[in-house]
């Protein structure tokens, strides 16, 4: 057992942003077996009218502030606020390590790794990878190094758990000289299909080790065909643009369209990065919300279409998933969306009858975790845990990492 984890402290887990900083504060015990969340919070609103909130594992707030004031220079003074309203919370619990989840690892990166100068520089190096999310995740791993001398850190990444796909599902129809610069599909949301492959082997053991599609929906969608509790093919590629449109972001589009907005409407690459992340998708479609609940509220036709067309694509994407797989055991919906929204689970799986799919409409509507129709297919609900799934790999890690 390493000394770091021998004892009993806290352990923080952050997802940093360019405008927010989202944060969960765990207890860990002395065996490191025992991993429990304490509460969580976030920092909103970065740069305009910064305002901090928490509240414990029962939903009860613990504070909430208004920051603005503290609000000068970006995420790292924020940061070294927060921490040091950790430490005051928990006075007798000290904080052992710090897990991050970083957007992307690249070729290189197939697991979490405790964080040292050089994977900073390799991280940095994935930058022109992520240019929307990357800098800000290691900006935070930075100021808490700077800050904090000695907290161990351990980045864990939404593209690692794509590693095991093969060659086909990584690959684009270019010249193999692009695929030499990095240019390939990596996935994302791994983190989250990581825990969902975890825990179907105890809420459907009978097909953990099967064929089963994952649908994280949310803000962010993408899917994911799982064999074995492998990820086989993903609907995310080379960014997190590609696959079914989502909140803001376009989802895949025909190249062809990039190079006529360049050509014809003078649109440089900011433009375009703009368009395809921050007005596309269902905001961009309805011209009302990016928010799946509004419009599955409002009447007006924009928004019908805009909830009809997501529904199509993520039908569209399993059928093709179920192509990777080679069949189908199992789907399983997850995140914002794919938890919450009864109609969009339902409309998704009226597509897939012709797969032996049918849903129990009132185990739909009340959000059990099994929803699917008794002889048919099973079709369950699983709540993911992004951040458990990071403590679960920093605790992991750096047992290791002393013991080896």
């Amino acid at each position: 057992m390493s000394s770091e984890m021998s004892r009993e402290g806290a352990l923080l887990v952050l997802n940093s942003g360019s405008s927010s900083i989202k944060f969960t504060v765990f207890h860990v015990g002395k065996s490191g077996e025992e991993i429990a969340p304490l509460f969580a919070g976030q920092v909103t609103g970065i740069g305009t009218a910064a305002e901090f909130s928490v509240k414990d594992v029962d939903g009860n707030s613990l504070a909430r502030e208004s920051w603005a004031e503290r609000d000068t220079g970006g995420v790292a003074p924020l940061l070294r606020d927060l921490i040091a309203w950790i430490r005051a919370r928990l006075p007798d619990l000290p904080l052992l390590a710090a897990g991050h989840r970083v957007v992307h690892g690249g070729a290189g990166f197939h697991h979490p790794v405790r964080v040292t100068n050089h994977v900073l520089d390799e991280l940095e190096s994935l930058v022109p990878l992520a240019p929307l999310h990357q800098p800000q995740n290691v900006s935070a791993i930075r100021v808490l190094a700077e800050s904090f001398d000695g907290l161990p850190q351990i980045a864990c990444f939404d593209t690692a758990f794509h590693h095991s796909q093969p060659f086909m599902a990584k690959t684009y129809g270019l010249p193999r000289r692009f695929r030499e610069k990095g240019v390939q599909r990596y996935g994302f949301h791994g983190l989250s299909y990581e825990y969902i492959a975890g825990k179907l082997r105890e809420t459907l053991p009978e097909v953990a080790e099967g064929r089963v599609v994952v649908a994280h929906l949310g803000n962010g969608s993408s899917l994911c065909g799982l064999k074995d509790g492998r990820s086989i093919d993903t609907t995310m590629g080379f960014s997190a643009l590609e696959g079914v449109p989502m909140g803001t972001r376009s989802g895949s589009l025909d190249p062809g369209i990039l190079i006529y907005l360049m050509r014809e409407m003078g649109m440089d690459a900011d433009a375009l990065e703009h368009l395809l992340y921050q007005e596309s998708g269902l905001l961009g479609v309805s011209g009302i919300s990016n928010d799946m609940r509004v419009l599955l509220e409002s009447d007006r036709p924009e928004a019908k279409e805009a909830v009809d067309l997501f529904c199509y694509r993520v039908a569209k994407e399993i059928g093709a998933l179920c192509c990777a797989l080679g069949g189908l055991d199992a789907l399983v919906f997850t995140a914002g969306i794919g938890e919450h929204s009864a109609p969009v689970r339902a409309r998704i799986c009226d597509y897939l009858a012709f797969l032996g799919i049918s849903i129990d409409d009132a185990a739909n509507e009340s959000g059990e975790t099994l929803i699917s129709a008794p002889a048919t297919l099973p079709v369950a609900i699983i709540p993911t845990n992004e951040e458990f799934m990071i403590a679960r790999h920093a605790v992991d890690l750096m047992n290791f990492r002393n013991a080896a």
